[in-house]
């Protein structure tokens, strides 16, 4: 393995981990991020940080890890590379927020090596639930900005369909959120490609941030919250069916702990559940069918 490119990558998501939760304090104001340091059974280990009770998070999480060792040969079979040894690094956050008008956020990078094969992998995605239009543009023109700064096989029009494909519940037939980029096996030149994952950790905080300062003190009430914990309930039949992240945690004996803290604090489940027409809770729906939102004027 190149050590170089793996500690390149590994001290980048470390400081990158740093960055982000200095950030998310500032605008949070409420109690500091619980960290847990630990070791993994068979090689590596992370740094997790979770916030929870915050004034804006009810519960989010910022995770850094470094792990390596063996898969088991089944689940070698299904990742690309040869043999049973690996190397992954990278940082995975998720952002649940109070307020239902403050949409939930989640993003990842990592690199990972197994054989002679690396590659990054990563994105970022936006889950509303009373979604605001000039948010949702914002969220996509500022990753797209991102990816036009660099050359291919870097392409916003591939990562947004890919994001869009990849977060979407087969099982009930509508996107997770609004969606935003997604893209894996990036691999080529380590330069060019690592210096398009650098752009995008701080591009996060410039996609975000704004969104939640807007929305962060907009009025709710019990009925925005029944729905926001509704609508959570499609973040956690995603996360526990179809991520990708939480299954190679799970195959890979990773900390149980920080692979969950991806859920929700509190989510509901209502029988054959309609919202009525004309209402703020249907309108999320026409949000969530496919558009080229950063071309949208």
């Amino acid at each position: 393995m190149p050590i170089d490119e793996a500690r390149e990558a590994a001290e980048f998501f470390r400081s990158l981990q740093d960055r982000i939760c200095s950030a998310l304090l500032e605008l949070d104001g409420g109690r500091p991020f619980h960290e847990d340091a630990w070791e993994r059974p068979g090689g590596g280990g992370g740094r997790t940080r979770v916030l929870a009770e915050g004034d804006v998070f009810e519960k989010g999480g910022v995770n850094f890890s470094e792990v390596h060792g063996d898969m088991s040969p089944e689940f070698a079979k299904q990742v690309p590379g040869d043999g049973t040894a690996f190397y992954a690094t990278g940082i995975s956050l998720v952002l649940h927020p109070r307020n239902p008008n403050v949409p939930t956020v989640h993003a990842n990078f990592r690199y990972l090596r197994k054989g002679e094969k690396s590659w990054f992998g990563g994105g970022a995605d936006l889950t509303p639930y009373y979604p605001v239009r000039e948010d949702v543009i914002h969220f996509h023109k500022t990753w797209q900005s991102v990816c036009n700064r660099h050359p291919a096989p870097v392409d916003y029009a591939r990562f947004k369909k890919w994001c869009d494909d990849y977060f979407f519940l087969p099982h009930r037939q509508e996107a997770r959120g609004v969606g935003g980029i997604f893209f894996d096996y990036l691999e080529g030149d380590f330069e060019k490609t690592f210096a398009f994952v650098q752009d995008c950790g701080p591009a996060f905080l410039d996609a975000y941030l704004p969104i939640a300062r807007r929305r962060k003190d907009d009025a709710y009430g019990e009925t925005e919250r029944a729905f926001q914990e509704y609508r959570r309930g499609r973040y956690v039949e995603f996360n526990l069916i179809y991520d990708r992240g939480t299954l190679f945690g799970l195959k890979t004996g990773g900390r149980i702990e920080s692979i969950l803290m991806s859920l929700p604090p509190t989510v509901r489940w209502l029988y054959d559940y309609h919202p009525s027409a004309g209402t703020r809770e249907a309108e999320l729906y026409e949000y969530l069918k496919h558009r080229d939102w950063a071309n949208e004027a």
